[in-house]
């Protein structure tokens, strides 16, 4: 099995093209055996595929599986009894959800990669923390949805805790006017799914006439963007507004699905998002060849976490185009790229599009 104790400690950013492609070739080729030797479903799959699991592949002939395919089968590569963690998608009503399954090492990494690839833009101290978000949604520790298991991965990197939004979904003023007050002089972070910040903390607050001195805070957010952009918000807009109303100066997008929890692609400060050292992307085309740079496609996503379960290699329902590697203004290495939302007929799902009161 590939050793993530090997890279852990280097800098998420800090491999060239060359260095990162001989690191992420092997790894892979270690991972592709070991689901094919472990989980029955993932044998099929490459058998059909007629890929010989033995030869080493490069980074683009690396078998990859749809998205969906966790919606419709069990996958998992460990025995039942060393899963600790379910997680669930998000999805609306009628529409299956993808299973993912932890055991303790997946888990373990998923959480020593997401510190590792958010210090590089918070620091390595942790800070006092504001969740735009209800405490609710973690109920059952062992049984996650998306959502769930982004605000307890996220919560793991602050302190002190404060959620903005009560059970019912909504607005704290008090509890954010203390947290503001208390924390004024003090960097913050601030955390929540793209929608639900919009629809349940900015949008309360312009109604109100109420605004925040969060000026010190950093914002990372990400998912519900299929939304936010039918109400005509794009990424500019939402920064400028919520600007406006909370006085939060650095706010970061980052992009992630459940199925590779962890290996998230962190907005840099040029506005584009970067994969790091634990992670690569790839866009394809209809026929699955390999796109151009600056040409959109279909977004495969790959990731060095997952061992208990075939999430290494997936081809997700997301359009985007690569548009550099090794070479952004913001000075960090590895491919950086833009997204611009789904494929035509995939299924509208994301951490925060499914919002509904329990």
């Amino acid at each position: 099995m590939f050793d993530l104790l090997s890279i852990i400690n280097l800098p998420p950013y800090s491999l060239n093209k060359s260095e990162k492609r001989r690191l992420h070739e092997e790894a892979l080729h270690i991972l592709t055996l070991h689901h094919y030797d472990y989980c029955p479903q993932y044998r099929r799959i490459l058998d059909v595929y007629r890929h010989d699991s033995n030869k080493k592949s490069s980074i683009e002939n690396i078998p990859f599986i749809p998205v969906r395919l966790f919606k419709d089968y069990e996958l998992s590569s460990v025995h039942p009894s060393q899963i600790i963690k379910t997680m669930t998608s998000s999805g609306t009503t009628g529409q299956n959800v993808s299973k993912i399954f932890l055991d303790r090492t997946t888990a373990t990494n998923q959480t020593k990669v997401l510190a590792k690839i958010t210090s590089d833009l918070l620091g390595k101290k942790r800070l006092p923390m504001l969740i735009i978000d209800t405490k609710s949604v973690l109920k059952d520790r062992t049984k996650f949805s998306a959502r769930g298991a982004g605000i307890l991965g996220f919560s793991m990197l602050g302190t002190n805790v404060t959620y903005a939004l009560d059970d019912d979904m909504q607005l704290d003023v008090s509890a954010v006017l203390e947290f503001s007050k208390k924390y004024k002089d003090r960097d913050i972070l601030i955390f929540g799914f793209t929608y639900i910040i919009w629809e349940y903390f900015y949008k309360s607050l312009a109604s109100l006439g109420t605004t925040f001195d969060l000026k010190k805070g950093i914002m990372l957010h990400g998912g519900g963007w299929k939304k936010m952009l039918d109400q005509e918000v794009d990424n500019t807009t939402f920064k400028q507004l919520l600007k406006e109303v909370s006085g939060v100066q650095k706010i970061h997008n980052y992009y992630g699905m459940v199925e590779q929890t962890g290996s998230i692609f962190m907005e840099c400060e040029a506005g584009y998002l970067h994969s790091s050292i634990f992670s690569d992307i790839l866009t394809r085309r209809s026929d699955f060849s390999i796109c151009d740079r600056n040409e959109t496609g279909l977004v495969q996503l790959i990731s060095l976490l997952p061992t208990s379960y075939p999430g290494h290699s997936i081809l997700s329902e997301d359009l985007g185009a690569i548009i550099g590697e090794d070479d952004c203004t913001c000075g960090r290495f590895g491919k950086y790229f833009k997204l611009f939302g789904r494929a035509k007929n995939a299924e509208i799902r994301g951490c925060s599009d499914t919002y509904a009161k329990q």
